[in-house]
């Protein structure tokens, strides 16, 4: 009896609406192709390395690519290759043994990149902090040029850091030429 009361309730019930402000989305897709279109005259592609993590990270980024966030409306896309990237964003510890993979990534890409780390883990070693196998956070290996923190940021969160990020480097940009 129970059961069939839950099941009458949520199926009687339509469905909260789970998408972002449309106005909101507007604004950010205008702020960043145009962010982009002055840094390098194109969309920007984003490889991502997950450097050990929960998967909570993993899962809000591809939360970034469903029909209600969709990344791809913004000018950014992921990349499978590093060589066609222009940012690396690191999830997870930075354990001591994905040093040489975080580290081949950000080799193997062309100037200029930005260096994102997303998460908690990321920023300086979440819970795991002073652990032997935990080297700390992205700024171990890298020089990071964004820190989108939670445990796990979400998907709006990481859409607006990486806007945030690409404006400000677009401006900087502009004014050296200048």
């Amino acid at each position: 009896m129970v059961w069939k009361t839950v099941a009458q309730h949520l199926l009687s019930r339509a469905a909260p609406a789970i998408a972002p402000n449309a106005d909101l989305a507007n604004t950010l897709r205008a702020r960043l192709e145009a962010a982009g279109q002055r840094k390098l005259g194109r969309a920007l592609s984003i490889r991502h390395v997950a450097a050990g993590s929960c998967n909570g990270c993993e899962l809000e980024l591809r939360a970034t690519q469903n029909l209600v966030y969709d990344l791809t409306q913004y000018g950014l896309s992921f990349t499978p290759s590093p060589r066609h990237a222009d940012i690396l964003l690191i999830t997870g510890v930075a354990g001591v043994n994905m040093r040489e993979a975080v580290m081949q990534a950000r080799a193997a890409m062309p100037d200029p990149v930005f260096v994102v780390a997303v998460g908690d883990c990321a920023v300086d070693g979440g819970v795991f902090k002073g652990s032997p196998a935990v080297a700390g956070g992205a700024d171990a290996f890298l020089t990071v040029d964004l820190v989108i923190a939670g445990c796990a940021p979400t998907p709006m969160q990481i859409i607006q850091g990486l806007l945030a990020l690409v404006e400000a480097h677009g401006e900087r940009e502009r004014e050296v030429v200048e």
